[in-house]
């Protein structure tokens, strides 16, 4: 059987970079960092550019992002201690959804450890129903758009 290859993007193919670090507990008993730790930095990486951004208040606001579906594919291990780039465009922008694709590349490489995405529909936080995104959110969500 033939080994199936993916297509990557490349760090510079992302509209925005954030600097991940790892950590001792990130590794797991075979010595890389565990699967699901993949998530929490693409999570991570997202919540910090909105939240730098000025358009989520985890805190005080009134909308909250609910992940509603993901999906992860791994090229290599990482490892503690390890320095990464997590690269975070945007593919969709529904009217209370988007779609957040996330690469995670280890410092002075090229091509990424793993890619992944996930979706978050924003939701009033009381009321957990679907709520627009605020003109402000979308303008931000631009600045990070896939190119064609």
């Amino acid at each position: 059987m033939a080994e199936k290859t993916y297509e990557t993007r490349a760090l510079s193919a992302y509209g925005h970079v954030a600097p991940i670090q790892t950590r001792w507990m990130d590794n797991d008993l075979y010595g890389h960092v565990n699967n699901v730790v993949y998530y929490s930095f693409f999570d991570t990486a997202v919540n910090r550019f909105l939240i730098e951004g000025g358009v989520l208040d985890i805190h005080d606001g009134d909308v909250i992002g609910l992940v509603v579906e993901t999906s992860c594919r791994y090229f290599s291990p990482l490892e503690f201690p390890q320095s990464l780039k997590a690269g975070i465009a945007v593919s969709h922008v529904g009217r209370s959804s988007v779609r957040y694709e996330i690469g995670l590349f280890a410092d002075g490489r090229a091509a990424p450890a793993a890619e992944g995405y996930f979706v978050h529909v924003y939701v009033d936080k009381e009321t957990r129903r679907p709520t627009s995104l605020p003109e402000r959110f979308k303008a931000l969500l631009e600045t990070i758009r896939l190119k064609p």
